[in-house]
């Protein structure tokens, strides 16, 4: 069982949590593989260099062939030679590809289940603020003893929310349904809305 604390840090209940999605043994392969897939879709692929064809100069041969002493050369812009071009010189590319979606499912159960075990998750009975207010969303991750990296879970896009948690390093806000298991890694702490750990389990079991 796990303690539900309202916004003041107080406990009003007990939730227990799917063993189905909180309960697994953590695949890190598959952890690793989701993460590694996001780190290569986030890449740009903008890197650019020009090769001894796209050089400017170097078109004349720089010595005649034989006789000179000098090692025989076509070219100034050849690669061996000062301002001349790049060998294999890496163009404009994408680096995404698409992994399978039970390696995703099997990866953010892992994650789940770890943080879990590792008590890490907060379940909160309804996260909500009635105005924007930094100062108040962090008072509110003090009194449930959030001390470090968070990502706070809720059911829906609640402006109010994600706004007040903005500007506090290290927090971010996310809704049950688009769960990023780089995020969730990344976080050392899981703040969870009830109604969305609700749908986390209705959506992921």
């Amino acid at each position: 069982m796990t303690k539900v604390l309202n916004m003041a840090g107080n406990q009003v209940g007990e939730v227990e949590l799917n063993a189905a999605i909180f309960g697994i043994e953590p695949n890190m392969h598959a952890v690793h593989e989701v993460v590694k897939n996001h780190l290569a879709n986030c890449r740009q692929g903008t890197q650019s260099a020009l090769t001894r064809a796209e050089v400017s100069g170097g078109g004349r041969k720089p010595w005649r062939q034989k006789g000179t002493g000098h090692a025989r050369q076509g070219s100034t812009r050849a690669p061996q030679w000062t301002h001349g071009g790049i060998v294999f010189a890496p163009k404009p590319r994408s680096y995404s590809y698409v992994l399978n979606k039970k390696i995703k499912r099997l990866a953010l159960k892992s994650v789940l289940s770890a943080k879990a075990a590792e008590e890490k998750i907060i379940v909160v009975d309804s996260i909500r603020m009635d105005a924007i207010k930094t100062k108040a969303f962090q008072g509110f991750l003090d009194a449930v003893k959030c001390d470090g990296k968070a990502v706070v879970i809720t059911p829906e896009v609640n402006e109010a929310v994600v706004k007040s948690a903005r500007n506090i390093p290290g927090v971010l806000t996310t809704t049950a349904r688009i769960l990023s298991v780089y995020d969730l890694v990344n976080a050392k702490y899981l703040v969870i809305d009830q109604a969305a750990l609700a749908t986390i389990e209705e959506v992921y079991a």
